[in-house]
């Protein structure tokens, strides 16, 4: 590829970019129009081609020819109205606080960005909030959604599915819907935490779980329970918490009062399990001499804890890049059935189990 820049052009043109990059004109519209079957090296040598040359694509234009523009709406959606949540409830005006949201965003923007996709980020917490999203997508003001929903009884996702909007979802449905979606073996990930715990030794052993209408809590116990029940132990302690630090320290208290002398805890999520770690440590309780503590998710909290958490990996940044795979193929393939891709967890042993 030729890198001297085009000159005595004000706007330089396609044919500038085929030119530049030694391809045909066809395949430059077909890369910059965001046609997937193109081979990554030739993707690429008209990248730099367009880089070179100065080259703007004619958004308007191309949505004429496409049928899109070139953008994708991010929603994360309550299950209720602001006022049913509690003070230290799961909701979206949480989500900033919450690092599993920003390694989401990270894995869709970093997938999107090269292919010239914007994610345009919507919060759908009220009844009202999801008749805008459904809105915005309807006037093709974005070209499809990819959804992370908080609640299991989120209407949402089957608004969505009724509208016919293409749409993928992080995180399988409460309930059995024609939508893609990506997942953690989340079951797998609770045996994972249980044999770790059994396999230190520990005797009594309790779990804080992550909101019970929420699937991904459903199985990251079940897996949890079914796992110590193999190891001899059929009954396992359990209190629920919402996903935040507040709530893991709470049930870390009650779970100190109804069982003193527990030694080994698994929180269904980092935030809960550092909430826990807090308690501990202010109770006199050696982390891991005394109570082992394992979290989930290895989010930045697992690192920032002290002692830093072990804790079950589930791979968001991978898991969010293929959400908006998913979505572009929806989109490039109409017909195409919907599909889920489901990725397995891995333990991460740091101090505190």
């Amino acid at each position: 590829m030729s890198e001297e820049p085009v000159r005595g052009s004000a706007s330089p043109t396609l044919e500038d970019v085929a030119r530049v990059a030694g391809v045909s004109r066809a395949t430059v519209s077909r890369v910059v129009n965001g046609v997937r079957n193109v081979d990554p090296e030739i993707q690429e040598t008209v990248r730099r081609a367009v880089a070179v040359t100065g080259y703007v694509p004619n958004n308007a234009a191309r949505s004429l020819v496409t049928r899109r523009v070139g953008s994708v709406a991010l929603v994360v959606s309550g299950a209720g109205e602001e006022d049913e949540i509690g003070e230290d409830g799961f909701s979206t005006r949480h989500i900033f606080g919450d690092p599993f949201f920003g390694r989401v965003v990270g894995g869709i923007v970093d997938y999107l960005r090269p292919r010239g996709i914007h994610p345009v980020l919507m919060l759908a917490d009220t009844g009202e909030a999801r008749s805008q999203v459904l809105a915005f997508l309807r006037q093709g003001n974005a070209d499809g959604a990819l959804l992370v929903s908080t609640h299991g009884e989120d209407p949402l996702p089957r608004m969505l599915t009724e509208a016919d909007q293409p749409a993928v979802l992080f995180a399988r449905p409460a309930r059995p819907l024609p939508i893609s979606y990506v997942d953690c073996a989340h079951q797998d990930g609770g045996k994972l935490a249980a044999d770790h715990l059994v396999a230190r030794g520990c005797e009594r052993v309790a779990t804080i779980a992550g909101p019970l209408d929420v699937p991904a809590s459903q199985d990251r116990l079940s897996g949890f329970q079914s796992a110590m029940a193999r190891h001899g132990r059929p009954y396992v302690p359990v209190v629920e918490g919402n996903f935040t630090i507040g709530s893991g320290s709470r049930a870390m208290e009650r779970l100190l009062v109804e069982h003193p002398d527990i030694d080994g805890v698994f929180a269904a999520n980092d935030l809960m399990a550092q909430g826990a770690v807090l308690v501990l440590r202010e109770s006199g309780h050696r982390v891991p001499d005394d109570v082992a503590v394992i979290g989930f998710d290895d989010s930045s909290a697992a690192l920032s804890c002290r002692p830093q958490l072990t804790t079950i990996r589930q791979p968001v940044e991978n898991m969010a890049a293929e959400m908006a795979s998913l979505l572009l193929t929806a989109l490039d393939q109409p017909d195409r059935r919907v599909t889920s891709v489901v990725f397995e967890p891995t333990l991460v042993v740091r101090q505190s189990a």
